[in-house]
């Protein structure tokens, strides 16, 4: 007979509750500019290849700090970590919503991604030692489930904010949510100690690592305006290579101290995750950006309606992320994780066709398919990352995961980019990047099938053959 839950007391809800606020204004932020952006070019006169840093630059902050901001958490407490997140998230929300200019838009948003980097892991510390251990599953599926929330409603709530006020209202109100959760957070949380451990933060790792990405997009960007050429954009990409080359050799002599400590570094099944999540969270972020473009500036929606175009994607994202979860304990990471990058690559293929005289109707099955392999495969893959690691390395696997979610993005929008506005058309851009997110997608198939969550025994190969034939 199964133990008896323990049931949650008022604080334990009010502190969930607050958590759930900050999970939900991270996540939303992450998406709901991105159908903000014709708007956004139109208020300051700026190229699209500028305004995506909007999306790029808070991505890449937040990816690169992650880490550092996980590793700060445990050095100074999770609730002061994220008070001084959450502070730094609110200040930056505002400036970006007061900007004069995009370049002071691009600098606010850069600098709430150091916010963001320090208020998510604290939260996930402080969700998990809310509860009791009996309970912990509750603290998976809010933060699972609140985070799919937060991106699947971001661009309907970004479109509407943008149609009715102003794209600026999209960082207004992350003032008064920030402001509310750290109120609740400093009444319910109880303050815990530092760990008294010595920590160190490897500041070689995040510079090089910074500055390696930072060039390596800023390349990426320029290239279609300069020519590939050109001195400047070899120079960035001598730049990055320099500077990635760096970062390994930094880790690899920082011992313990490594951003990515070598026992980390070494395990394949972990890397292979990473490396997978590299290369799908490009498509993602691709079509979060680009869809809504192609709605707008192609079949003539107004942002609202491109926001509320993306619900097929983003509803099926957020229902497959709570089935993912039981799928995952039946048939184990390996089936998941490669249904999950199947799905992506199926749909990134179907919406590879589209061209001038596509419908939104013709959108449909692409994008309903690739919210299918989003909500598979990044619950899936995470969770087959972190399990691969010994289990005191757990909230750094998970944080790592995450800046490699975080990292395929960026560098995906900035390939994306390069591609779209390369050809003579938006739409036929918008394709051929999408094509080559698809063949990406194979590759993630591949690595999967290889090296992701072990074997398939012969129990679970039978199982399925035994369902497969009785539903037949």
């Amino acid at each position: 007979m199964a133990p008896a839950k323990t049931p949650l007391t008022k604080s334990q809800l009010l502190g969930l509750g607050a958590m759930a606020m900050g999970v939900f204004v991270i996540a939303n932020d992450f998406v709901s500019l991105s159908v903000a952006v014709p708007r956004i070019e139109s208020t300051f006169n700026a190229d699209t290849t500028t305004v995506q840093w909007v999306i790029n630059g808070y991505a890449l902050v937040f990816g690169v700090l992650i880490v550092s901001g996980g590793r700060l958490a445990d050095m100074f407490g999770r609730r002061r970590i994220f008070f001084i997140g959450s502070a730094i998230f609110a200040v930056f929300s505002l400036l970006g919503g007061l900007a004069p200019n995009v370049w002071a838009l691009l600098a606010a948003r850069g600098a709430m991604g150091v916010g963001g980097a320090m208020m998510w892991p604290a939260i996930l510390g402080m969700t998990y030692g809310l509860l009791p251990s009996t309970r912990a599953a509750v603290a998976g599926a809010l933060i699972l489930g609140t985070a799919g929330f937060g991106n699947s409603v971001g661009p309907l709530i970004g479109g509407t904010l943008t149609d009715l006020l102003s794209w600026r209202w999209i960082f207004y109100l992350n003032v008064p949510i920030a402001a509310l959760g750290v109120l609740v957070t400093w009444l319910i949380v109880p303050k815990e100690k530092a760990d008294e451990i010595d920590h160190h933060i490897d500041y070689g790792g995040v510079i090089t690592l910074s500055i390696g990405l930072f060039a390596l997009l800023l390349a990426l960007d320029l290239g279609t305006h300069m020519g590939w050429s050109n001195p400047t954009i070899i120079a960035l990409f001598a730049a990055s290579v320099l500077s990635l080359t760096g970062f390994a050799f930094v880790e690899h002599h920082a011992g313990s101290k490594a951003l990515v400590p070598r026992d980390v570094l070494e395990n394949r099944p972990f890397f292979a995750a990473g490396l997978a999540t590299l290369m799908n969270s490009a498509i993602f972020f691709a079509a979060l950006l680009y869809l809504p473009q192609f709605m707008q500036k192609v079949l003539g929606f107004k942002a609202i309606e491109s926001g509320a175009g993306l619900l097929p994607m983003m509803g099926m994202f957020a229902i497959t992320s709570f089935v993912a979860g039981p799928l995952y304990e039946r048939f184990g990471a390996k089936v998941v994780v490669t249904a999950g990058a199947m799905c992506l690559a199926a749909g990134m293929f179907l919406l590879s066709t589209i061209q001038p005289t596509t419908t939104f109707r013709e959108l449909i099955p692409g994008m309903v398919i690739l919210g299918v392999g989003v909500g598979l495969f990044y619950s899936s893959i995470t969770t087959a990352g972190i399990t691969a690691l010994d289990k005191s390395r757990s909230s750094l696997g998970g944080a790592i995961i995450y800046m490699f979610q975080i990292a395929g993005g960026a560098i995906g929008l900035g390939f994306n980019t390069a591609i779209v506005f390369s050809a003579p058309h938006i739409a036929d851009g918008i394709g051929t990047a999408f094509l080559v997110d698809a063949i990406l997608a194979v590759c993630s198939v591949a690595i999967a099938v290889l090296f992701v969550g072990g074997t398939i025994d012969k129990e679970t190969l039978n199982g399925l053959v035994h369902r497969h034939r009785a539903h037949g």
